[in-house]
């Protein structure tokens, strides 16, 4: 069984589950896969980059993206996406990105960064292509 894809943006902005599987393509051609948290605005994930994830999305936008939770089999959902990734790295939108990670994670609003850490970069990432699946949906 799949979700609809409300049911899937429904279900990461939930908070329920934070992780995902980013891969890039290295410069040697082959997969580099690493997992990163991750928040949701809009229909974009936006995800922190450095070192080499950071250089791979900078040679190859192209990447993939697989989330997924669940306790066993039996209540297993998740999503695998495909798309072009968008680096952002003006300070003032690595600012407001930082902020808002920042406040999803339950940081009080005076105590949230007032200026960009140097060196930081976020990838927003809009998937073209998706495929999802809900296991809990089989035992209904």
């Amino acid at each position: 069984m799949t979700m609809a894809n409300d049911e899937m943006w429904e279900w990461l902005r939930s908070g329920k589950v934070r992780w995902g599987r980013l891969a890039t393509i290295g410069k040697d051609g082959f997969p580099h896969v690493v997992p990163l948290s991750f928040f949701v605005q809009g229909e974009d994930i936006i995800m922190n980059l450095r070192n080499q994830r950071w250089a791979n999305v900078r040679r190859n936008p192209k990447v993939g993206l697989v989330i997924d939770g669940g306790r066993d089999m039996s209540d297993l959902r998740g999503a695998t996406m495909q798309g072009t990734a968008r680096i952002v790295d003006s300070p003032a939108e690595v600012l407001e990105l930082t902020r808002e990670g920042a406040r999803r994670r339950g940081v009080a609003e005076d105590q949230l960064p007032t200026e960009p850490r140097p060196g930081m970069v976020y990838m927003r990432f809009h998937p073209s292509k998706v495929a999802t699946w809900d296991y809990a949906k089989r035992a209904r």
